[in-house]
């Protein structure tokens, strides 16, 4: 049995920000969800999180991004979006916008993608963005 103090279970990710020529945000829906979150994805034991975050955004959307031209926004904490009771803790990088990325089609466990703007709020966005993500990335507009 588990106190209410107890810290919530922390799920590593690394997160990948793509940004089109209007300011938009890449987004995808994992099947089965309903909130629109960064492509990316858990680590893997020892994995890099810039790899990370190379290989699951050629896994969800079937494009290879160059790990050396990842900037680091931040490492950020929120409420899981998926795993309710649960926090995330993701390694988030942006890219800069490749032309592939315009007529990107939806892989793996991806059902839905779409570009946001991040200055619109939205209900159904997943915490890290609306929580952490978005404002860092207008405080820096």
């Amino acid at each position: 049995m588990s106190s209410t103090s107890d810290p919530q279970p922390v799920i590593r990710v690394s997160a990948v920000v793509m940004r089109d020529d209007r300011g938009r945000v890449l987004n995808v829906r994992k099947r089965g969800t309903a909130s629109l979150m960064l492509p990316g994805g858990k680590h893997e034991r020892g994995e890099d999180p810039r790899d990370t975050a190379v290989r699951e955004f050629e896994e969800e959307l079937g494009i290879a991004l160059d790990r050396e031209r990842l900037d680091v926004l931040g490492v950020f904490r929120a409420a899981a979006a998926n795993e309710p009771g649960h926090t995330v803790e993701a390694s988030v990088f942006e890219h800069p916008f490749v032309p592939a990325a315009a007529s990107a089609s939806a892989r793996a466990e991806i059902e839905h993608l779409e570009w946001v703007d991040p200055a619109v709020p939205r209900a159904d966005m997943a915490p890290l963005n609306t929580d952490v993500v978005f404002p860092a990335l207008l405080g820096r507009d």
